[in-house]
C-alpha cells in the first residue's frame, strides 16, 4: 500500500500555516534535544491530509530516518480496534453490551470484590452484580494493572505473574483464566480504572466468533479497510520499516529498550496493546470512525453504534477525574469522559489543553496518540517510539494543534 501523503494545502483545509510551522518546530526541538528519536505528525480535514511532517530517526544508531511508511508499535491505540470488533459482534446479535461476562467466559461468573487487608490477609466478598461487556469497554469492571502500585489488588496481580498485562508465556485464554482469579478492586460499574479489560474482550471475541483474535481483526477490520500494514507481528518485507523502541532515561535522554515480540506471531494476542501499524493505515481507521463506521464503500458499524462508542458512557456523565480510581484523579482527566475504549471531551472549559466538545481518541505507551474532532472534521495522529518517565508531551501537542484551526 502507498504511504500516507499530503493531499491538500493547509490553508485550503482551514489550517494556519504559521501555526503549523510553530508546531513542527516545537516537536523538532524535542528531537534536537535528544528527548525523542523522531516523529510523524499528520493532520487531516474532511478526510484529506493537509499536513504530514516526518522528522528525526526511526533508528538512531543506524541513522535511518522516519518516513511516511515507518511502522510503529501503537500499544493502547489497539484498544479502539478491539472495541470496534466487539461492537461488530453486538450488531450481529452474537453479543450484547449487557451480557454478563460469565455467559461467555464462565470463569468470571462469580466475581469477588476487595473488602480489606493486603497480601495473604487480603479479604474479599461476592460482588453485588456481574461484570458486563459494557463494563469492560468502559474500564469500569473493577479490573486493574499490576504496575500501578497503589492498591492491594494491584499487588495481588503482581504476585500472580501480572506485573505487566499478561503472565509470561501465556496465551490469551490462559491470561484470561488468571484475570478471572483476581479480586475486583471495586464493584462493577462504580469507578473507572484503566486495566486489562481489553485483553479480556479479546478473549470474548475469540470465544464468540470462533476465531483467533488476529484472524478476526484481519478478516473483519484490517483487510476490509485496506490496513495491510497493521497486525500483531511483522510480515515479509516489513522489518526494515519498524521504528526502534526507546525508553526515557533518568537524565531526560533516550535509550533502546525491548519492545513487542513482533518478529513472529506472538503467543499472546493482546487486545489491549498488541498491534503494529503505520500512518496510512491508522488514518483509514480514524476516517472510518469519523465517517460514522464507513469508508470507501466498506461499512463496519452503523452510524448509531459509532455515535455510542464515541460519547461518554460513564454514569451521570461524570469525568475521568471524578469517577476514576485514586490513581487517575489528576488534572489531565478533568473534562474528559469515556466511551467504548476512547476518551471523550465532555467539558472543554475544564480540560488541561484547549479542546472541542465531542473530540475523542486515545494514546499508546510509546507516546503515540490520535484524536478525532468531529466538529472540525479533523483527525490527528502523532507517532513516535518512546516509553516516557517524565516527558509530558500531549498537553502541549493538543494546544499547538488546536491553534492551527482557522475555521
Amino acid at each position: 500500500m502507498a504511504p500516507l501523503r499530503q493531499e491538500v494545502d493547509p490553508d485550503e483545509a482551514g489550517l494556519d500555516v504559521k501555526a503549523l510551522d510553530r508546531l513542527d518546530r516545537r516537536l523538532a526541538g524535542h528531537v534536537d534535544q535528544g528527548r525523542l528519536p523522531g516523529f510523524l505528525l499528520a493532520l487531516s480535514r474532511g478526510g484529506r491530509v493537509a499536513r504530514l511532517t516526518t522528522h528525526g530517526r526511526r533508528d538512531v544508531a543506524a541513522g535511518l530516518p522516519v518516513t511516511a511508511d515507518t511502522l510503529w508499535r501503537i500499544y493502547s491505540m489497539t484498544k479502539p480496534v478491539t472495541a470496534v470488533a466487539v461492537l461488530m459482534l453486538v450488531e450481529q446479535g452474537r453479543l450484547a453490551l449487557d451480557d454478563p461476562l460469565g455467559r461467555h467466559l464462565p470463569a468470571f461468573a462469580e466475581p469477588r470484590v476487595y473488602e480489606g487487608g493486603s497480601g495473604p490477609d487480603l479479604r474479599t466478598r461476592p460482588a453485588a452484580g456481574p461484570i458486563l461487556i459494557r463494563h469492560l469497554l468502559t474500564h469500569t469492571a473493577g479490573l486493574t494493572f499490576g504496575y500501578y502500585h497503589r492498591h492491594p489488588v494491584d499487588a495481588r496481580y503482581r504476585a500472580s505473574g501480572l506485573a505487566n498485562s499478561s503472565p509470561p508465556g501465556a496465551d490469551l485464554a490462559e491470561a484470561a483464566a488468571v484475570y478471572a482469579r483476581m479480586p475486583l478492586q471495586f464493584e462493577p460499574g462504580t469507578q473507572w480504572n484503566y486495566s486489562v479489560a481489553s485483553n479480556v474482550l479479546g478473549r470474548v471475541i475469540e470465544v464468540v466468533s470462533g476465531q483467533p483474535l488476529d484472524a478476526f481483526f484481519a478478516e473483519r477490520i484490517l483487510r476490509p479497510l485496506g490496513m495491510t500494514d497493521t497486525g500483531f507481528h511483522l510480515g515479509p518485507g516489513q522489518a526494515g520499516r519498524l521504528a526502534e523502541l526507546y525508553g526515557e532515561t533518568d537524565d531526560g535522554g533516550i535509550e533502546p529498550v525491548p519492545g513487542l515480540p513482533l518478529r513472529g506471531r506472538p503467543r499472546f494476542l493482546s487486545g489491549s496493546g498488541g498491534l503494529v501499524s503505520c500512518a496510512y493505515d491508522f488514518h483509514r481507521f480514524m476516517e472510518m470512525l469519523r465517517r460514522g463506521g464507513e469508508l470507501d464503500g466498506v461499512r463496519l458499524l452503523t452510524t448509531d453504534t459509532v455515535a455510542s462508542m464515541t460519547r461518554n458512557q460513564l454514569p451521570g456523565d461524570v469525568d475521568l477525574r471524578s469517577f476514576g480510581a485514586p490513581v487517575h484523579r489528576e488534572p489531565g482527566n478533568d473534562g474528559l469522559g469515556f466511551g467504548f475504549n476512547v476518551s471523550v471531551v465532555t467539558d472543554p472549559s475544564r480540560t488541561l489543553s484547549p479542546s472541542v466538545l465531542g473530540t475523542y481518541g486515545w494514546t499508546g505507551a510509546a507516546m503515540t496518540a490520535f484524536w478525532v474532532d468531529p466538529a472540525h472534521e479533523l483527525t490527528v495522529q502523532f507517532m513516535t517510539q518512546v516509553r516516557p518517565k517524565t516527558l509530558k508531551l500531549f498537553p502541549e501537542l493538543r494546544r499547538l494543534v488546536h491553534a492551527t484551526l482557522v475555521d
